[in-house]
């Protein structure tokens, strides 16, 4: 592929103002029009050492307005950076809605410079790209705008731009050993961009590929591929706009999941309950621990709790719970216990609320890959991104399409914490109808508990059915080796955080011993 390039193309000074003068004024009113219509836009440089990545994206901010995009320089991994999944850093670089974020180098560097440099191994590779893709069909998908420019020149020109740069003592620091490196192996480093291309190019997020030893060239002709990619996306904008006004097109919010929940209840109208697979219906409801026991048993797991914690921090060991369950299930008395003998300093609890405005103006997924904990720490979760598959689903707050892909996204997300080494662990805590309205009673009959129930936990109760569906489908389409669901049986507090605690020691445990004995080996 790279090595058929024609890189003898260029562009005369006075052909290149005239095209400029047309593009530069069109960019800047794309950008506009992306942030009236909440377009978000990410744009990657990748490309050979010295094939002028820097000097490209200054040429492409000239046309933009400073106040709507932020540049990323992409380097070597910061400390706090190395103890999250690599896909962390750029969660967190994720422009909101309306505006644009340039990254010069990006999450592409694991797969091409890491990887030459032997910083990333083999057997990390396939993980590497599984990562990428999910990521930015993720993006894409949720109406992110990716576009990606590899900026290609061959070996002579690359060495004759490193001989200039290192000639001066005030740009000799832009080219580093491992550039030198690279140089010198080119057609073995070329390989592994080629390979990169071909694995990454996708319908979704496809390359970009710019010849750029001339660099009037280049500029133009990233330009025009950038105008290009936002015209048709600010169109497609326009066009749902003007649907929706002509009564042709639903809005987004509601894409007629309330129909579709309403063919769903009538096609059970007469069904019989024993024929529904029902993974909550298996929950045994009656076992329980005695007051006695219970002391007994908390007692002991928590002194180990205290010990393994310890450990987790010593052996950088990241651990993510996830808690979801009927309202009044018990979450927050099992994560309390969970806690009460844990170093405060080594573990945050995030409970889940509806999303603010910052947090709707990105993906779904954004404020929860910011909270995830760095390697050694805990995060708990009091309610999840599992939210998009239950009450955004059953509510309507997401389209029927947003909440079908979102079990894909979510285990990949997933995977993504434990192939970085993360113990990923998700609880339902069960309880039936019956023994929730009797905790909502009680909640209502005791003024110190009285902020624990609202109108709407009284409202969710008349869609029990619903919910119960959706949560049959949760469980099943998500729960995974690397990221199990456990159903915690309920109606017994006692019996909930026991199990609970009786989990998660389990899992840190089973983890030490592989670590050990992969040590041996």
């Amino acid at each position: 592929m790279l090595e058929k390039l024609d890189l003898t193309k260029s562009l005369g000074k006075a052909e290149y103002k005239e095209k400029m003068a047309e593009l530069m004024p069109r960019l800047g009113k794309l950008q506009r029009e992306c942030r009236e219509y909440g377009i978000p836009v990410m744009i990657a440089f990748e490309g050979y050492g010295a094939s002028g990545k820097g000097v490209q994206i200054g040429e492409l901010i000239k046309a933009l307005d400073p106040r709507g995009f932020e540049v990323y320089a992409v380097k070597n991994e910061t400390e706090e950076e190395q103890m999250h999944p690599f896909m962390w850093r750029f969660w967190t670089k994720m422009p909101a809605k309306g505006r644009f974020a340039i990254y010069d180098s990006s999450w592409y560097r694991k797969v091409l410079i890491d990887r030459f440099d032997k910083k990333t191994k083999k057997r990390e590779l396939a993980d590497a790209y599984h990562s990428i893709c999910a990521f930015e069909e993720q993006m894409t998908a949720d109406g992110m705008v990716i576009i990606k420019i590899f900026l290609a020149i061959d070996k002579k020109e690359q060495k004759k731009r490193f001989d200039k740069l290192t000639a001066s003592k005030e740009t000799a620091w832009r080219v580093s050993e491992g550039d030198l490196k690279r140089n010198k192996a080119f057609d073995k480093y070329q390989v592994v961009n080629e390979e990169m291309l071909t694995r990454t190019d996708t319908e979704y997020a496809p390359w970009n590929i710019v010849e750029a030893v001339d660099r009037r060239f280049a500029t133009a002709k990233i330009y025009a591929v950038v105008v290009q990619t936002l015209a048709e996306k600010v169109e497609e904008a326009k066009k749902k706009v003007r649907d929706i006004e002509e009564n042709t097109l639903e809005p987004a919010h509601d894409d007629g999941s309330q129909k579709d929940r309403k063919v769903m209840q009538e096609n059970h109208v007469g069904q019989d309950k024993k024929m529904k697979e029902s993974i909550l219906g298996k929950a045994d409801l009656s076992l329980t621990y005695t007051k006695e026991e219970y002391k007994a048993r908390l007692l002991k797991l928590e002194k180990k709790m205290e010990k393994l914690h310890g450990e987790l921090y010593r052996r950088r060991i990241p651990v993510v719970l996830g808690f979801e369950g009927w309202d009044a299930g018990g979450k927050g008395g099992a994560i309390k216990r969970l806690t009460e003998k844990m170093d405060p300093r080594g573990f945050v609890v995030h409970p889940t609320a509806s999303p603010n405005d910052i947090e709707k103006a990105h993906h779904y997924l954004w404020r929860f890959w910011v909270d995830m904990p760095k390697a050694g720490h805990v995060t708990i979760f009091d309610r999840t991104w599992y939210g998009r598959v239950m009450v955004e689903r059953i509510e309507g707050f997401c389209t029927r399409q947003e909440w079908q892909r979102a079990y894909k996204e979510i285990n990949d997300m997933e995977k993504d914490l434990a192939d970085a080494g993360a113990i990923v662990l998700k609880f339902w805590m069960q309880i039936d109808k019956d023994e929730q309205a009797r905790r909502f009673k009680a909640r209502q009959e005791n003024p110190e508990k009285q902020w624990k129930i609202t109108d709407e936990d009284w409202r969710n109760r008349e869609k029990w059915e619903q919910y119960e569906e959706a949560v049959d489908e949760m469980l099943i389409r998500t729960s995974t080796p690397y990221a199990p669901w456990i159903v915690v049986e309920g109606n017994c507090k006692y019996f909930a955080r026991i199990k609970v605690l009786e989990t998660v020691i389990d899992a840190i445990e089973k983890r030490l011993d592989k670590d050990m004995e992969k040590n041996k080996k």
